[in-house]
């Protein structure tokens, strides 16, 4: 087993929910030592999902590679500074303003440890006039942009437009906190600055910013761009289209000569060849008439059937997987992608393995221990790592 490339960096976790403990998870895969302070009682997100025996088994991943201390902020402020004293990076993801109202603002932190880079991570952002209103994920989807675009095209249906079934904006924060803390630490140690930096990430930016050419776009002549459904504006046909078991069947004929694969393979060969189809651009204006004839084919199969024929044409396509298809597939199984792990707290269990793989670590080496009870390891944070004596 090769070294974590993170080994050695010394993150502090004051955080609650899904952004910044997706933020520290992912640094903690990496090798990071990452303390997760939480307050009395644990972090409120172990209340969440399905549990077993009072234990989230959410949480099994969420706090996986992480040490936990329970420390009240208001009344051990002392220890906290202590903790900071010999950290690297500390990520936080309280509401905007709220460190400073602890008196743990970056100025005191800052005082601690000038080397300290700190991620702060809140809905709206540190400054701005949204500044101090409250916000969870799905108001980062909402003004974003991407509730807007998951929406049903226009006069199709009354229903409200469907989140995306995740925390996506809270995830996206996470990842971007992740990268900047990484660029803040290189900043200050490889260019040898010495000094660590405060990063302001937010959940309405993250989302934003991965609005593609939209704003120019505006900027250009006004447009806005409108939701297509399962469709695509840019390419066609691209579409996700029903199967004769109930089942939907995603597929990406983008380019031309996929496009030609693609209408051999549902036996409409002359469909490649018919001038309303000639370009990409062609049939994106004709997407319609065209998402219809795929569909008439798909209708007649199970999807499972569907995906092997149009697989074999070397046309990209998948079925939609439920979590079911995922923990089963060959694929995933192969990669450790899923991989079953022993949690005390709950039992064997499946968890996901690294989205980011590197040269000489097995995946099945990352998930180091899952997440542990509420404090189970203050005692060895606060007397074995910063010496300090038992009571008593």
């Amino acid at each position: 087993m090769s070294t974590p490339p993170l080994t050695g960096l010394k993150v502090l976790e004051i955080g609650h929910y899904i952004a910044a403990p997706f933020c520290t998870r992912i640094l903690a895969d990496l090798g990071a030592e990452v303390i997760k302070v939480e307050p009395p009682g644990g972090d409120p997100f172990r209340g969440w999902g399905a549990a077993k025996d009072g234990h989230s088994v959410w949480f099994s991943i969420h706090g996986r590679n992480k040490l936990s201390v329970e420390l009240d902020l208001k009344s051990q402020r002392d220890i906290l500074l202590k903790l900071v004293e010999r950290a690297d990076v500390l990520v936080e993801n309280l509401r905007a303003g709220q460190l400073e109202r602890l008196k743990i603002g970056p100025d005191v932190l800052r005082q601690a440890n000038p080397r300290l880079v700190i991620a702060r991570i809140s809905g709206y952002g540190q400054d701005g006039p949204y500044r101090d209103k409250p916000a969870f994920g799905a108001i980062g989807e909402a003004m974003g942009g991407l509730r807007h675009l998951t929406g049903h095209p226009s006069g199709s249906s009354e229903l409200p437009p469907p989140r995306c079934g995740i925390s996506i904006s809270d995830d996206l924060a996470g990842m971007y906190a992740a990268i900047g803390l990484l660029a803040a630490v290189w900043q200050r140690d490889a260019a040898g600055t010495g000094v660590g930096r405060v990063i302001d990430v937010n959940l309405v930016d993250s989302v934003f910013s991965l609005m593609e050419g939209m704003l120019p776009e505006y900027a250009l002549d006004g447009r806005v761009r409108q939701p297509i459904g399962a469709a695509i504006e840019t390419a066609a046909p691209t579409n996700t289209y029903p199967c004769a078991d109930g089942r939907w069947l995603c597929i990406a004929g983008n380019s031309d000569l996929i496009f030609r694969r693609l209408m051999a393979a549902i036996g409409r060969p002359e469909l490649a060849d018919a001038p309303e189809y000639a370009t990409n651009g062609l049939r994106c204006a004709n997407r319609k008439a065209l998402d219809a004839a795929i569909a008439t084919w798909t209708r007649t199969l199970p999807a499972k059937q569907a995906e092997a024929i149009l697989e074999a044409a070397e046309v990209p396509c998948s079925r939609l997987y439920d979590i079911a298809d995922c923990a089963t597939d060959p694929h995933f199984l192969a990669r450790k992608a899923v991989q079953a792990v022993d949690d005390p707290l709950t039992g064997r269990t499946l968890h996901p393995g690294p989205a980011i793989r590197l040269d000489g670590e097995r995946p099945e080496d990352v998930v180091r221990w899952t997440g542990p009870a509420v404090g189970a390891h203050t005692d060895y944070v606060l007397h074995t790592l910063l010496g300090l004596p038992k009571a008593g």
